[in-house]
């Protein structure tokens, strides 16, 4: 049977380029559907039609030049979107919400690499009252290895394109890498750190270990 009608638990997945999100999302997609349980799978930037156009913007690797700042608001203004549209009704609903990236990528991406601030990110979350994860899972993966499976993807799937992040160089993603390790430390009842250079069967076997000691499954 499935879990009964109430408030749901919000999970997101982060970490750098390459380390794995989007596979450990599938597999827990799998589980969930074996084990009956409400959810639904969505993404940031892109989890809904506005956010798909802002993705697009913030995305390609051709596209106009942006200022840090500006990229920070069109990461928050879809945020917004994306919590009125999509996961505060489903959470609403009772449903398990799994995001691949939330405001946690932001602080790693635009306020510690970029150097726009924590404080300056937090400062804004606050004044757009912005709702925090229930728990937050960074696949911690050495930035090489994550660099190379990012390009093995773009290759495989033709989407060079889309490879405005991974274009940038090694000290940018050592920084955010820095930056999801620090939050960890900054929220340790909320962000976990998941070992993430195994076989994606090992690291699926350590993410549900933390769902389950978290009460989410």
């Amino acid at each position: 049977m499935g879990k009964s009608v109430g408030a749901g638990k919000f999970v997101t997945f982060e970490g750098i380029e390459g380390s794995g999100k989007s596979c450990q999302l599938l597999l827990l997609a799998q589980e969930l559907r074996q084990r009956q349980i409400p959810f639904v799978s969505t993404q940031q930037p892109g989890g809904t039609p506005f956010g798909r156009e802002l993705r697009e913007v913030l995305l390609r690797s051709q596209g106009p030049q942006r200022e840090p700042l500006s990229e920070l608001l069109l990461y928050l203004a879809d945020r917004f979107q994306h919590l009125k549209e999509i996961i505060e009704p489903a959470l609403s609903q009772g449903c398990l919400v799994i995001c691949d990236r939330y405001h946690d990528a932001t602080l790693a991406y635009q306020g510690y690499a970029r150097g726009i601030g924590f404080s300056t990110v937090d400062a804004l979350t606050e004044v757009l009252q912005l709702r925090m994860p229930d728990l937050t899972l960074v696949l911690d993966v050495e930035v090489e290895i994550g660099l190379e499976r990012a390009r093995q993807r773009n290759e495989r799937d033709q989407a060079q394109e889309w490879g405005r992040f991974e274009a940038e160089d090694l000290d940018f993603h050592r920084k955010v890498q820095e930056a999801y390790r620090l939050l960890a430390k900054r929220d340790s009842k909320r962000v976990f750190l998941v070992e993430a250079s195994g076989t994606s069967e090992r690291v699926f076997e350590a993410i549900l270990s933390i769902l389950e000691s978290q009460a989410v499954l």
